[in-house]
This record gives C-alpha cells, structure tokens and sequence, in this order.
C-alpha cells in the first residue's frame, strides 16, 4: 500500500479553499499512482478554528465540503481531519473515504486543555477506537491528543491494528520534534506497530507549525521523516513480510530522512528557530494579505535581525526599512542601518522625529510646566517613530513589524504606543540572548554560501541600546541579558518561584526586581502585537495572568 502524508499548508476558515487544496492534492496522489492520501488534523477548517466553531452555518458548510470531495469520487483512500456535528455535540473527528464512499469516522477521544490548546471548550470526546481494513491491512485511527495520552492507541492495538495512522496539527516549540521522536518510538515498541504521524505546517497567528510528519516501524526506529517548515506530498510504502507484519519505507527508491534537527549541534537550534520565525511572517502577512511590511531600522540588534527575517520571509522587494533618528541617535547607528538596508536591497528612508518630538513638547508645555524631564520624554521619541510608522502602513497598507525581543516585553522596557505600535512582532517570544544567537547563525550562513554577512559586525558587537537618552546602555536599567534571560525562562516557562529562582544562585534584590517588573507590565503585553511562538510558553494563549492582582514575588 502507498501512502502519501499531506503536509499541508491551510488556512483557518476557508473551508471552501481548504477542501480545494484537498482534492487537488488527492487527485495528484491518483496520477502517481497512489492508494491513500492522509491529511492533517481538521483538515477543513484549518487549525486552531477557536470561537469559529461556535457559527451556526459550520454544519451546512462542512457538509457541503464533503458533498463536494465525495461527489468527486477519486479512485483513492482519503482521510481527512474535520468536525463533525452530531446530536448536539461537536466532535474533533477524521473520515476515511474511498472513491467518495464513507468507510469510517473517528472521533478524537483526548482533548487537550493545556498550554495553547484549549479543545474542552468546543468539542466532545469519542469513545471507541477505529479500525479499517484498506488494502488487505488492518489500518487503525488516532488524532493527536490521543497518541501522546496512549490509551486511544491500545484500544487500536486490541482491535486488532497492524498499522497506525496519527492525523495532527502539532505546533513548534523548542526541542518539539525530538520530542515526538522519542514519544512514537516508545509507542511504537510498546504495541509493536508501525506509527505514521502526519502533521501540518504553516504559521496560523502566533503558532507555527512544523510539519516534520514521520513514520517509525514497530521497533521504534524511523523509517522517514518530512522536511521541517516545508509543505510536500510524501509518499511511504508499506508492505507485509512473510511474518504478516507491516513493514514500512520510502516510496520508490527514495531514502529515508531521520535527521533530527534538535539534536545539539553547532547551529542546531538556531537553525529551525530561524525556520520557524521565517515561516510564520510570511503565513501571516500573506494569509492575511499583506503586500509589504515595514519596520523601523534603527542600527541595533534587534531591528537588525528582524529586517533579515523579513527579507528571508518575503524578499527584498516586499521589505521596507525606515530609520528614524532623534538627536541621541548615533552616527554608528546611521552608518550601520544603511550599510545593512543597501546590502539587502531593501525599500529604505530616513525619516527624522526631530521636528515632530519638539513640537509635541511645545504642545505640551503648559502640562509639563515646572516638572523634571524624566522616562516621559524618552517615550515620547518612541512614539514619534510609532506614529510614523503606522502613518505608512495606513496609507500605502503595509504590514508594520515591531522589532522589541522577549526579554524586553517580558519586563516592560519597551513604550505602549510607541515601539510596540503594530501588527505583528517576529521576535516576540525570542529571548536576547537567542537574538544574538540567531544574527550569528544567519551571518554563518551567508558567509557559508559564498556570500557576505547580512547583519553587519558592528551591529552584533556593540553594546545595546535605545538611544533614547544620552551614553544610554540596556544595562543601565536592566541586568546583564546573559542573567536576565536565565531568570526569565525559569519564571515564565517552569513558573520557578522567586525563593526557587534565588536558590539557582541569583541575588534575592535583582530576582525580587525582575519578578516585579515582569508582573507589573502585563497591562502592556496585553495591548502589544501577536507574535511567534517559540518557547513551551509565550506571552499570550499560554501564559494568562489578570493585569489587576495582588500577588506580590516572594510571599
């Protein structure tokens, strides 16, 4: 039996696009000669379709996308990831259709309801396993959920599978894909079965998904694995031994590939962050259809960063980069984001916020009347350059990337309105230090390729700043990133307490202070823009923290 593994990129809510990319795909797996085609977890809708699963008119159009599939009736297994309405309830289920026949449903029995995943809220468990016998194989059913749970999938074994196929949309986060690995190799040796994970891949908002669909044989070892962040038709054979038992390998003569990218390695994690921040820009400026994006470059790491993305993401001609320099602004900081702006070939401007800052300040002078200059004066320069940069979008209807990193949401050094006015941050849930990584990884890369570096040198090499105030230094308000980030991941991501976090050998003040800063500014998190989740735990579906509380660090 050849089996093809759809990896595919879908939209959310566009049934009738999505049922489109269905057959189109299905009927491409029938010209090769194909005899099953397997498509990701609620393949119709797209994931996650969250409060669309609430419309009235779900049913009427789910019904019609399969009328549509079935009225077609290709000479090929189809198993296809919708919900399903029955008796009042919703469920998260898959259709095994052959040549426009339904064959079987499943109903997903494990529901997630932790991290980003929130699927107790719109659908109802199944009960029973699905078992179909295709081709002369008993080819047993799961979603997702069900896999990493288990139970779902020793009620296949018993009903009498002798192979099983794992429909999904399983999102990135570091270290994901070695996780999977090790989850179906373990499942696979316990029921002594051979597992095909089929998984999405695209950006849909702040997740992203990475593909890297796999299948591993009843030892547990992989027979093939899909490229990450790539979307792709990949074909795997499976074939009965004299023993009856199911053997599975690449279609053809094509070998398998069971690279592991999170394996440690020089530029290992680099390497699919990188993808992965690539992959969800362009989903999300074209799925929502952005033509361009703009950004203010600014001479410094970050921006720096992000306009390389940008171009990786969508090309020099969609990327427009604007400097915006105040009076504090370097000579260094002018030299280095041009330097970068013309070797990437990028739509650039110098738009100075001189005349604009001070005619804010004129305005405002009877309000500020006998008060010291303090941080209100610094944001102020952020929000000139906000405003500019919303201006251009508005007007020539450009995607605007703000560019501030992990670490600095995470404690608030960024300005409401200013440099976090938005539509979408790229670097949202990339902590500093993984920024610094990531420029270097991309210069290696270029370097490496028989180019030149993309980020200049001196932009990696000199100490951050804003520029927002004279001979200013990041390390003036904030402690070292090397040590900050370190308090950070254990507080946001392993929800370390302040006395846990002081007992890893941290300064009991510093660690009180960061605790405090990072709660303190959940009111700005909540108003920044989306961005790309990286980490086990963002800012945003993962971590909900009410804005107005009383817990204090350290009580």
């Amino acid at each position: 039996m050849s089996i093809v593994m759809a990896q595919i990129d879908l939209l959310v809510g566009d049934i009738h696009g999505n049922t489109d990319r269905v057959l189109e795909a299905a009927t491409r797996a029938v010209e090769d000669g194909h005899d099953m085609i397997v498509f990701p977890e609620l393949t119709l809708t797209g994931y996650p379709p969250e409060d669309l699963l609430f419309r009235e008119s779900l049913g009427l159009r789910i019904r019609n996308a399969l009328r549509k599939i079935q009225d077609r009736a290709l000479p090929i297994v189809m198993v296809i990831g919708l919900p399903l309405q029955e008796s009042g309830r919703l469920h998260n289920a898959l259709m095994v259709i052959d040549e426009g026949v339904e064959v079987a449903t499943y109903r997903k029995q494990s529901l997630p309801n932790y991290e980003v995943f929130d699927e107790q809220r719109y659908f109802s468990p199944g009960f029973s396993p699905c078992v179909v016998e295709l081709c002369g194989i008993p080819v047993g059913f799961t979603i997702c959920e069900d896999m990493w749970d288990g139970i779902p999938v020793e009620q296949v074994s018993q009903a009498g599978a002798q192979l099983l196929i794992n429909i999904n949309a399983s999102p990135y986060h570091h270290g994901k894909g070695a996780e999977r690995r090790a989850m179906l190799s373990e499942r696979a040796r316990a029921l002594q079965m051979p597992i095909m994970y089929v998984n999405l891949v695209g950006g849909q908002d702040e997740l992203v998904f990475d593909g890297q669909s796999l299948v591993v044989d009843a030892a547990g070892e992989c027979c093939f694995e899909a490229p990450a962040f790539v979307e792709g038709a990949y074909a795997v054979d499976v074939v009965r031994a004299e023993t009856g038992a199911c053997l599975p390998r690449p279609h053809g003569s094509g070998e398998g590939r069971c690279s592991d990218l999170d394996a440690p390695g020089p530029w290992s994690l680099e390497s699919v962050c990188y993808q992965a921040l690539c992959t969800g820009l362009r989903d999300y400026a074209d799925k929502n259809g952005f033509h361009s994006v703009v950004l203010g470059l600014s001479g410094g790491i970050d921006s720096a960063l992000t306009l390389a993305l940008a171009v990786d993401a969508l090309g020099a001609e969609r990327v427009h980069a604007v400097m915006m320099p105040f009076e504090y602004t370097s000579s260094l900081s002018m030299e280095l984001a041009e330097q970068q702006a013309r070797s990437l070939e990028v739509n650039y401007r110098v738009i100075p916020i001189v005349e604009m800052y001070h005619s804010f300040m004129r305005a405002l002078s009877d309000e500020f009347d006998a008060l010291p200059m303090d941080v209100t004066e610094q944001n102020l320069q952020a929000r000139c350059r906000g405003v500019i940069l919303m201006a251009i979008s508005n007007k020539k209807g450009s995607l605007v990337i703000t560019t501030g990193n992990k670490s600095e949401i995470a404690v608030g050094y960024s300005t409401l309105y200013g440099d976090m006015a938005g539509g979408f941050n790229v670097l949202k849930d990339v902590y500093k230090t993984l920024v610094y990584r990531l420029a270097r990884f991309r210069n290696h890369m270029a370097v490496a390729q028989g180019g030149k570096e993309v980020i200049p040198s001196g932009v990696i090499e000199r100490p951050p700043s804003a520029e927002l105030a004279p001979e200013q230094l990041d390390e003036d308000s904030l402690p070292p990133y090397e040590r900050l980030d370190r308090i950070l991941a254990l507080y946001i991501e392993r929800d370390y307490s302040a006395d846990a976090i002081e007992a890893q050998g941290f300064d009991r003040n510093e660690v009180h202070r960061v605790l405090t800063l990072v709660d303190r500014n959940e009111y700005k998190r909540r108003q920044g823009p989306v961005g790309i989740r990286l980490t086990r735990k963002g800012f945003g579906r993962d971590r909900r923290y009410p804005i107005t509380n009383g817990w204090r660090p350290g009580e």
